[in-house]
């Protein structure tokens, strides 16, 4: 499985960290892409890297200072940072999303990430401050 995620820069809250480990923790194998920023991109890296199950590959932005640079199985090219989050939905299976409030907000990549992801259907799956999720866009067995 090709997995994406997106999340604040901020970083998530030990809430957010416990449950993306659940969620990693049960898929076998695959890809987890991410856009190797600080915060929640870096958090989220750590995890997958000691589960070890999953290639890793970077998205990298070409904004320096927002980078966390993640050592990964392979590296892309940097690019914009919105243009690399479509590139990152339109790659993966599902996309794991950990915005850093409750309600949506206009500006914001991770936002941006979760409408392009509602826009073309992909599954996703958002994870709130308090662990909290929401599952959209998942086919009905």
């Amino acid at each position: 499985m090709i997995i994406s995620f997106t999340g604040t820069r901020s970083g998530m809250t030990p809430r957010q960290k416990e449950a993306f480990f659940r969620f990693i923790k049960k898929d076998s194998s695959g890809e987890f892409h991410h856009g190797d920023c600080i915060g929640a991109d870096f958090d989220a890296h750590q995890i997958v890297s000691k589960i070890n199950k999953h290639r890793i590959v970077i998205h990298p932005c070409d904004i320096v200072y927002m980078r966390a640079f993640c050592v990964g199985d392979e590296i892309l090219k940097p690019r914009k940072p919105l243009t690399r989050n479509e590139i990152m939905v339109d790659l993966c299976e599902i996309l794991f999303a950990t915005p850093g409030e409750f309600l949506e907000k206009q500006r914001g990549g991770t936002w941006f990430t979760i409408r392009y992801a509602r826009k073309t259907s992909k599954p996703l799956i958002i994870i709130f401050p308090d662990g909290s999720t929401i599952q959209e866009n998942f086919q009905k067995i």
